[in-house]
């Protein structure tokens, strides 16, 4: 087997090696959104959002950028530090949104996302009318005030605490796993290289 010089100019694109570790965003995104309430809007109400949003059933894009939407972003972050934010899942903290704006966005404030210098964010990206859908979405977050929940005033500590601690097990497994991975894969590589 024939290993390559790495500096040779590349003609298939190969997939970044994958990491344990990287996953820790998604673990802890599921550890969040597996205890937040979920209020179903009413079609009126999706309505005067898409309304507010200057947009139609028919018509619906990503509020930050205005791509094709592929599904709805917390305009307000439900976590910030690997903690819940008290905001929820429901109309008022909801903007459709593209993969690509929801995933760069993350847990940062939309608008210093925006018009940050984040990778992938409308400014870094030069979204046309950029201005127009800041406009647009400030209008959105003064709409109405959010539903919040303080979790921990409301569950019992020591459900919150298991809860805590779960995903810190978790979180330090996948540090652990992502070290045993590298180990593996370097033997994996060298092997390769002493049979070719």
């Amino acid at each position: 087997m024939n290993i390559p010089n790495s500096k040779a100019k590349r003609i298939c694109q190969l997939p970044k090696v994958s990491t344990i570790s990287g996953r820790s965003s998604s673990i802890t995104n599921a550890f969040i959104n597996a205890i937040l309430p979920v209020y179903r809007p009413s079609l009126d109400e999706e309505l005067e959002a898409l309304a507010i949003l200057e947009m139609t059933p028919t018509s619906i894009r990503c509020a930050y950028c205005g791509d094709r939407h592929t599904e709805w972003d917390h305009l307000r972050p439900i976590i910030r530090g690997k903690q819940a934010t008290k905001f929820i899942t429901e109309i008022a903290n909801l903007v459709p949104s593209c993969g690509k704006c929801n995933q760069s966005k993350g847990g940062t404030r939309w608008k210093d996302w925006m018009l940050g210098p984040a990778a992938q964010s409308p400014k870094t990206r030069g979204v046309e009318n950029i201005e127009d859908k800041v406009r647009v979405l400030e209008m959105y977050e003064k709409w109405r005030k959010p539903v919040e929940i303080d979790f921990e005033a409301v569950i019992e500590s020591r459900l919150w605490e298991e809860h805590q601690e779960n995903l810190r097990k978790v979180l330090a497994l996948l540090q652990e796993s992502q070290v045993l991975a590298k180990q593996i894969r370097i033997l994996a590589e060298s092997s390769l290289r002493q049979s070719a």
